[in-house]
């Protein structure tokens, strides 16, 4: 168990990164507000320690990628619908025509931009972190990028 110290420093490190996942995964502040308690109290509770900084991010997104999916799955959430879903998403106007294209991109392809792009990792670090081959992260990065081209325009050429 780590001490309240260690856990208010990991989500003052974190915290933006773990909503934008949740985001990501979810479409629904409520639900990531949710899925954001639930990681940070896995962490405070790990008993496990870390080999880097690196390391310890790595973790962090494991457990919010699989506690999003684990949500996702889950027999409530497919028998209701999000009133968040009805509204408009919680971000500026310049970068919400983005941020929709990238939501509307099938699952797969989500967690890859997010990384790589946001988060600035390598296509070998997302691989180790979600458990696929390189070759297919470069494929997905590849797809998503048409993808966003093509809903986007000239506009997701940089």
């Amino acid at each position: 168990m780590r001490s309240e110290q260690e856990a208010v420093q990991a989500i003052e490190r974190y915290a933006d990164t773990v909503r934008r996942i949740c985001m990501l995964h979810l479409k629904n502040y409520a639900d990531t507000e949710d899925i954001f308690q639930t990681v940070f109290l896995k962490y405070a509770l790990y008993s496990g320690t870390f080999e880097s900084d690196a390391h310890e991010k790595a973790w962090i997104i494991r457990v919010t990628v699989n506690a999003c999916k684990d949500l996702l799955k889950s027999f409530f959430r497919s028998r209701t619908v999000s009133l968040d879903s009805i509204g408009e998403l919680p971000y500026e106007d310049e970068h919400r025509e983005v941020l929709e294209a990238v939501l509307a991109l099938p699952a797969k392809y989500r967690d890859v931009v997010y990384l790589f792009y946001y988060e600035q990792y390598t296509a070998a670090e997302i691989a180790a972190m979600l458990h696929r081959n390189e070759n297919t992260i470069y494929t997905q990065l590849k797809r998503a990028k048409a993808l966003l081209k093509e809903k986007l325009g000239d506009e997701a050429d940089g």
